[in-house]
């Protein structure tokens, strides 16, 4: 049989792949502490799973217009206006099935074969396998530990071109914690007026801030008629296996988005989307719980993860990831890069991370080693999980039966 050669260019979420690992490890009885899904691990609101109950009850189970239930545009309209200090018409929101399918059906509205879409290295992974399925070029923007993980703008600059047609940001960010300074934005904002590009702005994380408050490019003059702003419920509100985020553009481009709703998924569920409009406009005392609660735990595996041996991890200003730098611990325990930590520490010591690799394809100059580990679990299973981490690193023999049985496999591969 034969498929699309486009399908080649289609990456992954290695992600899932790991967690589908941690699945056939515990049914084998392996006792895992996963610290690799970006997936809050408390329940989705009382008040928000009722008004879903309320609207099954009320038989709200029909088709809904592809670009949303009317009152739930209107209500993250309000939402967005308020939160970015623009006006945002209902008409330039569409409500979609997740926070994906506002990165694929823009990168196919927006994007030309051959055009240039720049976008975060680490990052998000789905970034560049869209930008490379539509078949674009994908020009990767360096997050810098030395910047705090943002980038440098000269380095933006420098690599626009005549084909740049869009640039993804994403603040704060996956998989780093970072947070992109508003004078740095200012003048992304400035290049987007200046060279003509879309600015994609994956704004998931708004809500997980640890300091001051988050920033958002569309506040810019010019930049409401050129910025995509994606937002959703998934990790602000515990909301990943509902399924609802939305997006927030020009009504032209959201009359296109809608209609690329309509020929693939039709609408977003709708009692989902009544249980997404409650969690917008009920209470948030649960959010703000939630994140106190992030920060507690953001503290307590950064400082567990400086006093092991070869970490260095910087403290991230939101999101609910820490990336610490492992470059001296795989140089000294003689693992080839942090996929290769990665594997360890999951078979070896029970703790599920995931390795730089997750994030992106790495640049050919990079020389340092991550590793990504989601706070999202309980205060009792990180420190338990930093110390199975201290403690299978520090057993030399382990690393080393281990590292023999890698390189067996390696031997048989060839």
């Amino acid at each position: 049989m034969k498929f699309a050669s486009r399908l080649s260019r289609l990456g992954t979420e290695t992600a899932f792949d790991v967690l589908n690992e941690i699945n056939e490890l515990r049914s084998k009885g392996r006792d895992i502490i996963a610290l690799s899904i970006g997936e809050p691990a408390c329940a989705t609101a009382p008040n928000i799973k009722e008004a879903a109950k309320k609207a099954l009850d009320k038989d709200l189970t029909h088709y809904s217009p592809s670009a949303g239930i009317t009152e739930f545009r209107r209500a993250a309209a309000e939402y967005v206006s308020r939160t970015r200090g623009i006006p945002v018409d209902p008409a330039e929101v569409v409500i979609v099935p997740g926070g994906k399918p506002v990165l694929f059906f823009s990168m196919l509205a927006c994007i030309e074969e051959g055009d240039e879409v720049i976008y975060p290295m680490p990052g998000y992974p789905i970034y560049e396998s869209m930008i490379n399925f539509v078949g674009a070029k994908a020009v990767p923007l360096r997050l810098r530990e030395e910047r705090n993980f943002s980038f440098d703008v000269k380095e933006l600059r420098s690599k626009i071109s005549d084909r740049t047609r869009m640039v993804i940001i994403n603040s704060p960010q996956n998989p780093t914690g970072g947070v992109i300074p508003k004078n740095d934005l200012h003048e992304v904002a400035e290049l987007s007026l200046k060279h003509d590009f879309w600015v994609l702005s994956d704004e998931i994380y708004s809500r997980i801030v640890y300091s001051g408050k988050p920033e958002s490019i569309s506040q810019f003059p010019g930049m409401k008629e050129r910025t995509i702003i994606l937002d959703g419920h998934s990790k602000t509100y515990a909301m990943t296996g509902w399924r609802v985020g939305y997006g927030v553009m020009p009504k032209e481009l959201a009359a296109h988005v809608s209609r690329l709703m309509t020929n693939s998924n039709s609408c977003t569920a709708t009692f989902t989307q009544y249980a997404a409009m409650e969690a917008l406009t009920g209470p948030q005392d649960y959010v703000t719980d939630m994140v106190e609660g992030f920060r507690k735990n953001r503290d307590l595996v950064v400082e567990g993860l400086n006093k092991i041996e070869g970490f260095s991890c910087h403290t991230p200003a939101g999101a609910f990831y820490a990336y610490p730098n492992v470059t001296r611990a795989c140089r000294e325990h003689g693992f080839a890069s942090s996929r290769e930590l990665q594997q360890f520490l999951l078979h070896e010591g029970g703790v599920a991370v995931l390795g730089q690799h997750c994030f992106g394809t790495r640049p050919a100059d990079e020389d340092q080693e991550y590793i990504r580990l989601s706070y999202v679990s309980s205060s009792t299973d990180i420190k338990e999980a930093l110390r199975r981490i201290e403690r299978a690193l520090s057993d030399k023999q382990l690393v080393d039966r281990f590292l023999e049985k890698e390189r067996a496999k390696d031997v048989v591969k060839r």
